[in-house]
């Protein structure tokens, strides 16, 4: 035999001792309770994405199969406060009229109630849970059907997992009550840009319609798209480019006011323009750079840098800058003072900190004599943030 087939030969060999060896050495990688744990925290978290929309009828239905399984019951139902059937998953739907009767009665008594299934569904029991707030305010009910009358631990579970339900509908109400407040805020401070400011640029406005007629047409069209956007109802966030586009027409407004008296210089990464930030974010911190930065002239400097996962912006003017200890003491809107007061810096470092997190607030570097420089960082992407 010569060389190359004594090659082939042992090769064969140590591929056909692995292939033997290899159903014998391979690990389990989890055992049967690792998996089972496994199981049910997939399942919960399954159940929670519906939840977190709040208590309807689809994000029930949507939820009931997850919620059933983590039971293992042979149906499931789920009803609202009132004790309205919103969902049913499984068989046994003829005991929904007997789930909304025990469903009322739970929620009125803020305990479980167990019925006897009626007629044909005789032998089975529908066990249904309230599903209580720590006040024991209920916010709906669960039902399930059981084979035969549900033991200790059937029981103790769908307490649990209606203390689970209820959880993750107290965080989407939460998270309702964000939305609202931000909604709030949003609106506030759409009402308190318009007096003083929308009050110079029509005066600017009407001082060049003799002068100046293309000049005035011009400063007509911007007042008319910064006011549009200012007051739209899209949504609670924009993105960088639609943000820098209303804040230029808001400057050539105050341009026109001021003249040469007042620069501008606007050094923005393109790479940043599509990121998503609050919406009205920057519109006060150009303000308060015009307002308190122009001190007979000055220079309001604006910069958009790409940062890896970030992007940095800042607002800085030449101006007349401020005492750092009121910053210190928290005060941020204490860098609006006078007629101009309504431009508030906390209303942006709240929703900023509320839609990144509170690592991503204001940051305010001023001095007296020295201008005042406020920066803001905004991830590229966060989850639940878009236009």
């Amino acid at each position: 035999m010569n060389t190359t087939a004594v090659a082939l030969v042992v090769a064969a060999a140590l591929l056909a001792g692995a292939l033997l060896l290899w159903p014998r050495t391979r690990r389990v990688v989890t055992t049967p309770a690792e998996r089972a744990v496994h199981s049910a925290l997939h399942t919960a978290a399954l159940a929670a994405v519906p939840l977190r929309r709040g208590l309807t009828a689809e994000s029930a239905a949507e939820a009931a199969p997850h919620l059933r399984a983590l039971i293992g019951g042979a149906a499931l139902g789920v009803a609202d406060a009132a004790g309205a059937v919103l969902a049913w998953d499984g068989p046994h739907a003829t005991l929904g009229a007997t789930f909304a009767e025990a469903a009322a009665r739970a929620a009125a008594g803020g305990r479980a109630v167990l019925v006897a299934g009626p007629g044909e569904q005789a032998g089975r029991t529908l066990v249904a849970q309230p599903m209580l707030l720590p006040d024991n305010e209920v916010t709906g009910v669960l039902g399930v059907v059981t084979e035969e009358r549900p033991g200790p631990g059937t029981l103790g579970a769908l307490a649990e997992v209606a203390r689970y339900a209820c959880g993750q509908l107290q965080l989407a109400e939460l998270d309702a009550s964000r939305a609202r407040l931000d909604r709030a805020e949003v609106r506030a401070l759409r009402a308190q840009i318009s007096p003083h400011f929308i009050y110079n640029a029509l005066n600017t406005i009407a001082s060049f319609v003799r002068t100046d007629p293309d000049r005035a047409r011009e400063l007509i069209l911007e007042f008319a798209d910064f006011t549009r956007y200012s007051f739209r109802a899209a949504g609670e966030f924009t993105v960088l480019a639609d943000e820098l586009r209303n804040i230029e027409r808001y400057l050539a407004l105050e341009r026109a006011r001021f003249g040469d008296a007042l620069q501008v210089r606007l050094r923005v990464a393109p790479e940043v323009l599509g990121v998503v930030l609050p919406f009205l974010a920057l519109q006060p911190l150009v303000e308060n750079a015009v307002r308190h930065g122009l001190t007979g002239s000055g220079t309001v400097s604006i910069v958009a840098a790409d940062a890896g996962t970030e992007c940095l912006i800042s607002v800085e003017d030449d101006g007349a800058g401020m005492d750092p200890e009121l910053l210190r003491s928290g005060e941020l809107d204490a860098v609006t003072t006078g007629e101009s007061a309504h431009v508030g810096l906390s209303n942006v470092d709240d929703r900023l900190r509320a839609a990144f997190g509170n690592d991503y607030g204001l940051v305010v570097e001023t001095a007296p004599g020295a201008g005042t420089k406020v920066s803001l960082r905004v991830p590229k992407f966060r989850p639940g943030v878009r236009v």
